[in-house]
């Protein structure tokens, strides 16, 4: 058996990548704020974890302006869709489950 993506399988990352896989349909995007608020995390927290999967390819970050105001939305790339369902389906057979 391969080993579990370890960019995943951090808590956080995997908290992370679990709430945009479920919440956003493909090519959907949330905002900052709201991931931050649906995982309760610290934006410091949140950054670093972000990077780590982007660095991976497995999510991407856009830098807009809501009029003056500057937002940040945060989706999950095919790429990372597909290794989160490759993740998910390792760690259902390493626990003996079925998908």
């Amino acid at each position: 058996m391969n080993e579990l993506d370890p960019v995943i399988h951090a808590p956080a990352r995997l908290r992370i990548m679990t709430t945009l896989a479920e919440a956003l349909e493909e090519g959907d995007e949330m905002t900052f704020p709201l991931l931050q608020k649906l995982l309760d995390m610290t934006p410091g927290n949140l950054t670093t974890h972000l990077a780590k999967l982007e660095a991976a390819g497995y999510v991407e970050s856009t830098k807009t302006f809501s009029g003056r105001k500057p937002v940040t939305l945060v989706a999950i790339t095919p790429s990372g869709r597909a290794a989160f369902r490759a993740y998910r389906t390792q760690l259902l057979e390493l626990l003996g489950g079925s998908r």
